[in-house]
């Protein structure tokens, strides 16, 4: 009964305007350091990525999908100088187009980070052989960073297969700094790889809806609300052990962008004040977001080397207020929850890849890689989810549309 109180305070407390979630916004953009300001102004803002030495453009480019070749050389001519992709990302072919923009470009005007799955059957061999693959298709004798796909525990990270592979792969020169991508479990991953001294970098969703349950239990939006989540000391920690860190998930719709003309400030569009609000974050070395048109081209690296004004803070703090009721952040507690396994969190995910990035492929193939029993038609409806979630989201009822569109 508490846990459902508190999150109704919090729905009402959104409602209670946007003056106050723009005061804290405000007081969150203050916090820039000096010190880690860009490092370079030429074309495109750049900032450290940790202790690697590497110098990366303040937005970067996701792979899923890419923009056509033209445009994507547009975006590389631009000053945007690290693409982030996967193995599996287009069946490989998101890593041959890259391939083919580093011959035209020449090599040492992008970084590449390209990633691995751990699954229960893989072995060190079979690692190994999905980053050959990789190596192949984007036609490098080396990856920048290497990283794996998706961690949700920390137990991968220090993973016996996993770390025999790339000791190995180092060895070779396969790679040159290595990292990981987590969608969900942000505390202990993150945690884990900043301790175990073993990663260079983590990738971390990262947006206005970062808006979890307090410590105590409670949903508090303000103030402080990015301390009191965990996001903050989490990029704290890292920063100070010289750990660095991507964003990603920071528009939360992909390359498939809504129509929120309503919250535009002046020129400046709702999409491109988020990336500079993550940007105002200067623990944060580059912000990922998919580009496919001129328009977010142009949208999306305007934000680098920009500051985020009061009207535009205002616009966020309006936009979350009116829609983070219901919005899945991806936290887990669901899947924590229920009795009967369900992996709901990623069944939600596999959803939104549907729903708001318009990627109908990956949505199925993300729901047919959830093993059977732990699907949608497992569900009780118990409803342990439902009270779990600190945002509302109605799961019994997006497990049966899943349950449908899905399967």
């Amino acid at each position: 009964m508490r846990a459902k109180q508190d999150r109704r305070t919090f729905i009402k407390a959104l409602a209670g305007g946007a003056a106050a979630l723009g005061s804290s916004l405000a007081g969150w953009s203050g916090a820039r350091e000096s010190s880690l300001a860009p490092v370079l102004k030429d074309v495109l803002a750049r900032r450290p990525l940790g202790r690697t030495g590497l110098l990366v453009s303040e937005i970067s480019l996701g792979s899923s999908p890419l923009p056509d070749p033209d445009l994507l050389r547009a975006i590389v001519d631009r000053g945007l100088n690290y693409i982030d992709t996967s193995h599996n990302y287009d069946n490989g072919n998101a890593e041959r187009q890259i391939g083919r923009l580093l011959k035209d470009v020449g090599r040492d005007r992008v970084h590449v980070a390209t990633k691995f799955h751990v699954a229960p059957r893989d072995t060190p061999d079979s690692i190994i052989a999905s980053v050959h693959g990789s190596l192949r298709r984007l036609d490098v004798e080396t990856i920048d960073v290497l990283m794996i796909h998706g961690a949700e525990t920390a137990a991968v990270l220090v993973d016996e297969r996993v770390l025999e592979a790339t000791e190995r792969l180092k060895k070779e020169g396969a790679f040159r700094f290595r990292g990981l991508s987590c969608h969900m479990n942000q505390d202990e991953v993150v945690r884990k790889a900043v301790d175990c001294g073993l990663y260079d970098m983590v990738q971390v969703g990262y947006n206005v809806f970062d808006i979890p349950e307090t410590e105590s239990g409670e949903v508090q939006t303000y103030p402080d609300y990015l301390g009191r989540s965990g996001i903050r000391p989490l990029l704290e920690l890292a920063h100070g052990r010289g750990v660095g860190v991507i964003a990603m998930k920071t528009l939360k719709v992909g390359g498939r962008r809504q129509d929120l003309s309503k919250y535009r400030t002046g020129a400046v569009s709702l999409y491109q004040a988020m990336l500079k609000w993550v940007l105002e974050d200067p623990r944060v070395a580059s912000a990922v977001t998919e580009i496919l048109n001129r328009q977010q081209m142009e949208e999306d690296l305007g934000a680098a080397g920009a500051k985020l004004s009061g009207p535009e803070q205002e616009a966020l703090a309006l936009y979350v207020r009116e829609n983070a009721a219901g919005y899945c952040q991806s936290c887990g507690r669901c899947r924590r929850a229920c009795p009967a396994g369900i992996d709901t969190t990623n069944i939600l995910r596999a959803l939104a890849y549907r729903e708001s990035y318009g990627k109908l492929d990956r949505a199925r193939a993300t729901y047919a890689a959830i093993e059977s029993g732990k699907r949608a038609p497992a569900c009780r409806d118990c409803g342990s989810c439902e009270k779990a979630c600190p945002s509302l989201v109605p799961v019994r009822a997006r497990l049966r549309e899943a349950g449908q569109l899905l399967a």
